[in-house]
């Protein structure tokens, strides 16, 4: 990422970006607790800005097969939700979330795909409500679109349906835990960098 990216956003614009993921993961975990019945702890280890190379060399490269559910937010930040987890993770979440041992899931079937769809839905939900609560900003998601491909194939036409270009993406790391095992996401933002600003300027700080 070049040096004008770094300028304009510090430590304190992602440290605010953190908190707002930690509150809306911590949110969802609850909401998913209820559904399911059980137990599930939710971690944001890491937040940052990348760039569309950094984005897909952080998951595992253009080739890596992966399950990505993209939602379209709408409102006052419109852009793009990506929830991206390697096609293994994706496959253990389902049997964490439908209460199967870990393994069972061989491949990814309607349900499924419909179990990974629901906590993206979640997820994302819990997200865009913390970011309003503590902004007052409008942002509302569509309904989720998931695809089991290659991470480049899936970011290319994800962004290219969206009409984005942007190198300035925000990465939100996730993990959820149940028990012993956990499992590793990750949540991409993608918008215009007039958005951003608005966004930070609702959160009381500015891009220089």
């Amino acid at each position: 990422m070049g040096d004008a990216n770094d300028n304009k956003l510090s430590a304190k614009h992602l440290d605010v970006l953190k908190e707002i993921g930690n509150i809306g993961l911590g949110n969802a975990a609850t909401s998913l607790a209820q559904m399911l019945d059980k137990r599930i702890d939710m971690q944001v280890p890491e937040t940052k800005f990348v760039s569309m190379e950094e984005a897909m060399n952080v998951i595992g490269g253009l080739e890596e097969t992966v399950a990505c559910v993209t939602l379209r937010i709408e409102g006052d930040i419109p852009g793009q939700i990506l929830f991206v987890f390697k096609h293994e993770s994706a496959l253990n979440l389902s049997d964490m979330l439908m209460g199967m041992e870990k393994g069972t899931t061989k491949q990814l079937d309607e349900m499924g795909e419909s179990v990974v769809k629901e906590i993206a839905n979640v997820l994302t939900g819990s997200f865009l409500n913390a970011i309003g609560t503590m902004t007052q900003l409008n942002m509302v998601p569509t309904v989720p679109m998931f695809a089991l491909d290659m991470l480049g194939a899936v970011l290319s036409t994800s962004l290219i349906a969206g009409g984005y270009i942007e190198e300035n993406i925000l990465m939100i790391e996730t993990a959820l835990f149940e028990e012993h095992d956990h499992i590793k996401g990750h949540f991409f933002l993608i918008t215009e960098e007039e958005s951003l600003s608005k966004l930070f300027e609702a959160l009381g700080l500015t891009m220089n």
